[in-house]
Formats: C-alpha cells, structure tokens, sequence
C-alpha cells in the first residue's frame, strides 16, 4: 500500500508559478514507483499532465504542458513535485498526485495508477 498527499496549491494569476508537491509513504518506495499528476477541471474528469518512471529515466508530459511544467522525484525525501510556469486560466483545476508500477503504454491514464491523494487546488485567475 501507498499513501499520497499533496500540498502547494494556491491561487495565483495567470503567467504565475506554482510548486505542487507529492509527499509518498507505505511499504513502496516513491523511487520504485511511476508517478503521475492528473488535472481535474471543473466539470471535467481527471486528466494526466505529467508522469516519471525514475528508475528508466522515463518522463511524459501532456501537450499543453510541455515547456511548462516539469515534473521530479526525490528519492531521499520519499517525495514527487510539478513545478508549473506560465500559469494560464484553464491549468485551474483539483491537482492529484498518483502512484503504480511502471507500464509501456497509457503513462497519463488515471486506470493506470491505484493508489492516488486526496488533490490540491489550484486556481488561476485572468
């Protein structure tokens, strides 16, 4: 079992920057794990915008987040970030953090994760 909680959502202004952080812990090492962070927009359902696989050096990013965001891990601290620049109006939205083992393909579908936080919300205002 894994436990995730997140933290570092605010509300900030558009061309802003926020860091969101993933704070993992159980009997898996966040090192061992694929992490992904998932956008919920309001009224809409959970959309993976980042992912990493530490131990591959394997890192995906949605298209309207590249250049943008930058997701990281830190093994030591049992910890995953996504760090967010040029913040726009339609990155608001519930931010998860979620957890599995590694898999070829569907990096950024949330069936592809079980273990998952409770979200952070960010909102980015125009």
């Amino acid at each position: 079992q894994v436990q995730l909680a997140e933290s570092g959502g605010d509300s900030v202004q558009a061309g802003g920057s926020l860091r969101l952080s993933c704070a993992a812990s159980g009997n898996m090492p966040i090192r061992a794990l694929m992490v992904a962070w998932f956008l919920q927009a309001p009224g809409k359902g959970r959309e993976g915008v980042a992912a990493i696989y530490t131990p591959r050096g394997d890192i995906w990013y949605h298209d309207s987040v590249k250049g943008r965001f930058t997701i990281s891990q830190d093994a030591a601290k049992n910890m995953a970030y996504l760090e967010m620049t040029s913040l726009e109006p339609q990155d608001t939205g519930m931010y998860y953090c979620a957890a599995g083992r590694w898999t070829s393909v569907n990096q950024l579908h949330r069936d592809t994760y079980p273990y998952w936080g409770r979200g952070t919300q960010v909102n980015v205002s125009s």
